[in-house]
């Protein structure tokens, strides 16, 4: 099973080691990652692997909300199901 985080807001020092310290936090693997500096905001889409996590997907899903209310950044994550579903033509 794969999910996909999305992560954006101001740009400043620490934001892809807060995300990515909290996928090692749940034991999340990094499938694919992008990520760009538009103007001054900090976008990254990442697609990570949930087969060995150590947590259930709403706890991770609230802990990802959580950090981006104390970075002061929007991130989402999602099933990588419902991310397609959401984005298909």
């Amino acid at each position: 099973m794969r999910a996909v985080i999305t992560v954006v807001g101001i740009d400043r020092i620490g934001i892809v080691y807060e995300v990515v310290k909290k996928m090692v936090e749940f034991n999340l693997n990094i499938i694919d990652i992008t990520q760009t500096i538009l103007d001054d905001y900090f976008t990254m889409i990442v697609v990570v692997d949930l087969s060995k996590m150590n947590a259930e997907f709403p706890e991770v899903v609230d802990a990802y909300e959580k950090l981006g209310d104390e970075l002061g950044l929007s991130i989402r994550v999602q099933h990588q199901g419902i991310f397609d579903k959401m984005h298909q033509i």
